[in-house]
């Protein structure tokens, strides 16, 4: 059976059985889930759902999960299994049906959805833990015989086996694995599921989540009992199609046939090219599923994982001797084998072939140079007879070399050797000295943010009308007061919760009562939210109301505490204005440099905008005006633009672009810009391009590796950034003394330095070669000690050269000024903070023996520096130019020592 027919045969087993079929999530985590860097299990999307934060779309889902986890990277290639990019099949209840049905609906589909053979099928239940408090999972027990499978083949595993929690607390339950027993040839009758042997391969995991795991250890039932249920897709395929390994499959092997092809060599001739070939296939498989989603190589956070196993398939390609770039065919062979499973792929194939051949470039003209020196260092380690290297080599190969810190690690495992980590680390911290301050939580602690999750749970969700209106009278749903602050819950919100990249609204709550409170914040809580704001006159705990509706409001209003909810109407406009013109923003800059460009992160404020892209180079100066001229011409174009709501996969057929690290639900809202753009977004916009106003760019710079930012201006605050430069203009046109035309009179002003400027450079010149005419003749005149003839020293301290650029010229004028002579020419020159040392030696006297870069090396070191260079040519700079007499000395000693 086929990959694809895998698939299908799943989703249509439990569509069948009332499952609503949702697609991949995609591997980058939504924005509001930060517990991990990738998608790493098939849960992971649901999460909400399970923690009752959301409301699942149906209560029985069915999907087939993108996943990738790095956590056992090393071993890729060594086994039959591992893989770090892999999917995962996957049915799940919502407080709906049970064991009595997971159960045997993952018998039936095994044995005569998937025809395996009921006899070689084992299943392991939870038997018990005196810590919990729990015994063995009898109802599981009695389903799996009731279901067909006899005593023998039902095996009782402890906590550690058949019990799933997401985290030391939270939800969690008993779970039932079913194995396949693949006969005596993989291991002895003795052995049994849970053992060390490779004789059963588990295949699907069923999760019971019955119970809330508490800090003390404590087990309470949920109120809502759910099912998750677990298949690794590749694992399956390689059982039914009956390979040894999971990179024989259908839809893995052609990978490994391109490494054939490429390489000459063959997948089974040895453990090396085995190995190899199945890193460069998952590895590069891999990558161009992280580039759909949205990740560009970096060396921070998720970036770094798709650098490190894109480098990881290039270091193990050379091995192979495949010649550059040959990165690309894997990615697009990838493209072509999954494509129609994954239509991101094909959609984001410029995309893919664009990171890929960048990094392999990169890679590709370090990597010789980094194997070298990473083959000296393993030399040196035996040579000495020591089992690690030192941090500081590690350090260079990831710094200069761009070998991932990881990488170098596996490599010299691989020879038995270790690295110091923590000078390692040391090593990155003394480069970053950066701010940690980013890894704080948006709206302050952990304590706080679970404080704001309690406290929204607790009353009915609010029904946001910011949308529609800017005011709306409505009721007061909670009220829970601290320090000076409040959070507070409304049935109706006009306020925007930040989200999106767009701030939260600010404004005020009013009270008939005449009570006053400042909207100083709006957290977002799934589709629900809270307000944090800041009462007029401090408001104490008698003041709250709590959600199941005691009355403790005091005077915060009428007999239903009736409150008028008001959004600051100039600053939500404002911040309309600058979200419209990120969308324009984002189109300008896709349509100049390329599909390949996405958004990876944007702050849409009522001052400012910035905007982070995917773009591996800066932008010159062509570009941004291209791009600002664009987003101007369409805010005078006048365009409508509209926002209706429709379903997701609606929207992805009209082209609308969702953005990376955002969840959508089934239902979606599409913001379009006529004839300019359409995007999934939850944001406020302006009806009209034309409110935009007039855009500007203020700044273009790095924001992280492969990531660019642009922070823009519109409306009033880019009038007020024109208007300053205006009186900039005004005052440049006084200082050169032409208001009427500051450009003309800058322009005279130039010309009149160049002149200026050129007239110097002459009397520069002028003064050096007076001073070479001087110098020449001041030469000395030395004998060498073997009779023949001598030749002329000149030694001194030049007075006119200003750098080293100006004391070599020196030097080659007086050099030139005696002509044919044998001679040797020694400078020093004092430029300030700075010192300097220049020697040249005639051809016949180098012919002789005569060394400028030996007599440099001598001088050096008396002014603090450091040089060198050729026999008749060398200079080097230092520090204490108060020692250059002692320098220039030490020169002339050698130079006579070598005569004599």
């Amino acid at each position: 059976m086929k990959a694809q027919e895998i698939r299908d045969t799943y989703l249509s087993f439990f569509a069948e059985r009332g499952h609503k079929i949702v697609p991949s999530a995609s591997l980058v985590p939504a924005a509001h889930d930060p517990s991990v860097l990738l998608t790493t299990a098939g849960m992971q999307p649901f999460k909400p759902y399970f923690l009752g934060r959301e409301k699942p779309p149906a209560p029985r889902l069915t999907d087939v999960q993108k996943c990738f986890r790095t956590t056992d990277i090393e071993e890729v290639g060594n086994t039959a299994r591992h893989l770090t990019f892999f999917e995962m099949l996957g049915n799940w209840s919502f407080g709906d049906y049970f064991k009595e049905d997971s159960i045997p609906w993952g018998w039936e589909l095994s044995t005569q959805g998937f025809g395996m053979d009921p006899e070689r099928i084992w299943v392991t239940v939870f038997g018990g833990d005196e810590e919990l408090g729990l015994g063995p999972d009898e109802e599981a027990i009695a389903i799996w015989r009731a279901t067909g499978v006899p005593e023998e083949r039902i095996v009782r595993l402890g906590r550690e086996d058949n019990f799933w929690q997401g985290g030391p607390t939270g939800p969690c339950g008993p779970c039932s694995e079913l194995y396949l027993d693949r006969g005596p040839a993989f291991g002895d009758d003795d052995e049994r599921p849970g053992s060390d042997g490779d004789r059963f391969l588990e295949f699907w995991n069923h999760v019971f989540m019955s119970y809330d795991l508490a800090e003390d250890g404590g087990l309470t039932e949920l109120p809502m009992r759910n099912i998750d249920t677990g298949m690794g897709l590749d694992r399956m395929a390689a059982v039914l199609q009956d390979v040894p390994s999971v990179f024989e499959t259908d839809h893995v092997r052609p990978l490994i046939d391109l490494a054939e092809e490429l390489s000459g060599h063959g997948y089974e001739e040895g453990e090396g090219v085995t190995r190899a070939m199945r890193i460069v296939a998952d590895h590069s498989r891999g990558a161009a599923f992280l580039i759909a989603d949205g990740v560009v190589p970096s060396n921070e956070d998720r970036g770094y994982i798709l650098r490190r196993i894109m480098r990881r398939a290039i270091q193990q390609g050379n091995t192979l001797g495949l010649e550059g770039p040959w990165l690309g065919q894997f990615a697009e062979c990838t493209i072509e084998l999954m494509g129609e499973t994954y239509p991101e792929l094909v959609a984001e194939r410029e995309t893919i072939a664009r990171w890929v051949g960048d990094e392999e470039e990169s890679f590709g003209r370090t990597l010789a140079r980094g194997t070298e020196l990473l083959e000296r260092l393993i030399a040196e380690a035996r040579d000495s007879q020591t089992s690690w290297i030192d941090a500081a080599d590690a350090f260079k190969l990831h710094d200069t070399y761009g070998f991932p810190y990881d990488l170098t690690k596996e490599l010299l495992a691989d020879e038995g050797l270790s690295v110091d980590d923590s000078g390692f680390q040391e090593l990155m911290e003394e480069q970053r000295q950066r701010a940690r301050s980013g890894a704080a939580t948006a709206h302050g602690s952990e304590d706080s943010h679970d404080r704001v999750l309690a406290f929204a749970a607790a009353a009915a969700p609010t029904r946001f009308v910011g949308y529609e209106t800017l005011r709306a009278t409505t009721g007061l749903a909670a009220v829970e007061a601290e320090n000076g602050r409040a959070l507070v819950k409304l049935e109706e919100s006009p306020f925007y919760a930040e989200g999106g990249g767009q701030v939260a609204d600010s404004g005020v709550l009013r009270w008939a009562s005449g009570e006053e409170a400042e909207v100083v914040d709006v957290y977002r809580v799934g589709e629900d939210q809270v307000l944090e704001v800041i009462p007029r006159r401090p408001w104490t705990r008698e003041d709250g109301r709590d959600a199941s509706g005691g009355d403790e409001r005091a005077h915060l209003g009428a007999e239903e505490a009736a409150v008028d909810a008001q959004v600051d109407r100039e600053t939500r406009h404002a911040t309309m204005r600058n979200h419209t013109a990120t969308h324009l923003l984002h189109a300008a800059l896709r349509e100049r440099l390329g599909n390949h460009l996405h958004q990876a992160g944007s702050a849409v404020r009522p001052d400012k905008l910035r905007f982070d892209f995917t773009h591996g180079h800066a932008l010159s100066a062509e570009d941004l005006r291209a791009v600002e001229d664009r987003v101007n011409e369409w805010i005078k174009a006048s365009a409508p633009v509209r926002w209706l709501e429709m379903e997701r996969a609606e929207a992805e057929k009209l082209g609308a672009m969702a953005l990376f690290g955002e969840k959508y639900g089934e239902w979606v809202r599409v913001v379009e810009v006529d004839g300019v753009s359409r995007e999934l977004c939850g944001g406020t916009h302006v009806a009209n391009t034309a409110e935009v106003g007039i855009f500007k760019i203020a700044s273009e710079g790095s924001s992280a590796a492969n990531v660019r930012r642009i922070e823009a201006l519109s409306g009033p605050a880019a009038i007020d950034f024109f208007r300053r430069r205006e009186a900039d203009l005004r005052e440049a046109g006084e200082l050169l003394g032409s208001v009427q035309d500051p450009l003309g009179g800058a322009r005279r002003a130039a010309a009149q330095l160049q002149e200026a400027g050129a007239g110097a450079e002459q009397a520069a010149a002028e003064a050096l070669s007076r001073e070479a005419d001087e110098l020449a003749d001041s030469g000395i005149d030395l004998q060498l000690g073997d009779g023949a003839a001598g030749l002329t020293l000149v030694q001194a301290k030049a007075r006119g050269a200003g750098n080293s650029k100006q004391l070599l010229d020196l030097a080659n004028r007086v050099q030139s000024k005696l002509g044919g002579k044998a001679v040797v020419v020694v400078l020093g020159g004092d430029f300030g903070e700075k010192a300097g040392l220049v020697a040249l030696a005639s051809k016949d006297l180098v012919e002789r023996g005569v060394s400028a870069g030996a007599l440099v090396k001598v001088g050096a070191p008396e002014i603090g520096g450091g040089g060198g260079g050729r026999d008749d040519m060398a200079q080097a700079g230092g520090k204490d130019a108060a020692k250059l007499d002692d320098a220039l000395s030490a020169m002339r000693a050698t130079l006579e020592q070598g005569l004599s």
